[in-house]
């Protein structure tokens, strides 16, 4: 623990949804967190805002030229506040000695380093960022495990989960007595839209989420259900099943966020409004339970509860995940690596919604797998898949699904 018993926090990715949120469950409990780092991508103002408010020893940018502006700024409000910059000062942050929570909120393959960083210092690791699994499941969990890591999902769907296994569960080996565990799926805003008007969607439109607020990036993946995806392949690598034993079901109102279905029959589920402060307090007060922020939830203003099976033909992301769970290997960081590719293009307007999957499945056809036993050989082919999904983009093979 760092000062007078507060535990320090280091929160990478602050300026998102993960780190807005997590800021606010850290502000209702002042005598039992202490923010010790503030990372963010390039929102100067944002940080520099959340600097002056909770006064964190650092304060990391990934952009260089972003950090000297906040340097800055800071020397007016918060003439404390050390910056750094770049992968190399989340990197250092995320393993220095006065952080005893990791807040791992950074999205996208951005926060794989400094998770791992993280994770080999053996600090308690809340883990928002899903990418750090998918890309190095074997390489993370072993991280973990070698040095007397906590590893504690905030995913909602992985939190419910946690939240309905025994509690001396510990992520990694298959819980006992578990037959099965199901991630829901709102289904995005284009769940009852005629599959023929996907292709003319806007990036507005794929990111006016009906019940969650996030990011624009998660929005979209969301909308695609690559989102879900991901999940599946991170739930695999948390709970240590096999894709028989994972499911996905599709649930419009948000309420129930995963379940877990046990060898007589039973099948617990975690509910509440969906609000990502009660995942957040969750981990972070883990083993007790703090106060969240977050509204009760209303049973009779909900009223109905809907469950379906998600479409192939309107979610192709969601099989082209499976797949490259099936393959193993580097499959899922070329995945990953080509979805954040074709995701950008589509934010940017330079790709149509159903030539996502499009991209996708065409670096999946094109880049070799290789074996994740090394962090380099992720790394490389992290960059030959969004090498691969540019080239595709740009001479216009991009055709939709």
């Amino acid at each position: 623990m760092s000062e007078q018993g507060q535990a320090g926090v280091a929160l990478l990715g602050s300026t998102g949804s993960i780190g807005v949120n997590t800021l606010d469950v850290i502000a209702r409990h002042p005598g039992r967190f202490r923010v010790f780092a503030l990372t963010a991508n390039s929102q100067v103002d944002k940080l520099a805002e959340q600097c002056v408010r909770f006064q964190p020893r650092f304060a990391v940018m990934a952009d260089s030229d972003a950090a000297m502006r906040l340097q800055q700024q800071l020397q007016v409000t918060a003439p404390d506040v050390q910056v750094l910059a770049g992968t190399d000062g989340l990197v250092q942050v995320a393993a220095m000695d006065g952080v005893d929570v990791v807040m791992a909120g950074i999205v996208g393959a951005a926060g794989l380093l400094p998770s791992l960083a993280a994770a080999r210092a053996g600090k308690r690791i809340l883990l928002a960022n899903k990418e750090a699994l998918v890309m190095s499941g074997a390489l993370f969990m072993q991280a973990v495990q070698e040095n007397a890591a906590t590893l504690l999902p905030v995913d909602s769907e992985h939190n419910a989960i946690m939240q309905c296994l025994p509690d001396d569960y510990v992520p990694g080996p298959a819980p006992r007595s578990v037959s099965r565990i199901t991630l829901t799926a709102s289904g995005g805003p284009f769940r009852a839209l005629a599959l023929d008007k996907l292709a003319a969607v806007t990036p507005e439109q794929a990111c006016a989420h009906p019940n969650w607020v996030m990011g624009r990036k998660i929005s979209v993946d969301s909308a695609t259900m690559m989102n879900k995806g991901l999940e599946v392949i991170e739930a695999g690598w948390l709970f240590g099943l096999p894709i028989e034993q994972i499911s996905v079901v599709l649930h419009p109102q948000s309420v129930i966020h995963s379940l877990v279905e046990y060898h007589d029959g039973s099948v617990l589920a975690q509910m509440g409004n969906p609000d990502m402060r009660i995942p957040i307090s969750h981990a972070l007060g883990h083993p007790q339970r703090i106060v969240s922020g977050a509204e009760p939830l209303d049973l009779l203003a909900v009223a109905t509860l809907q469950f379906e099976a998600p479409d192939d033909e309107r979610y192709p992301c969601l099989a082209l995940a499976t797949t490259a769970w099936q393959t193993g290997g580097t499959a899922p960081t070329l995945l990953n690596a080509a979805n954040e590719v074709a995701v950008q293009a589509f934010l940017d307007e330079r790709i149509g919604f159903t030539a996502i999957p499009a991209v996708i499945g065409q670096v999946l056809q094109q880049c070799s797998v290789h074996a994740a036993d090394t962090l380099e050989m992720i790394l490389a082919d992290d960059a030959a898949a969004r090498a691969a999904a540019c080239e595709c983009i740009e001479s216009g093979r991009a055709v939709t699904a």
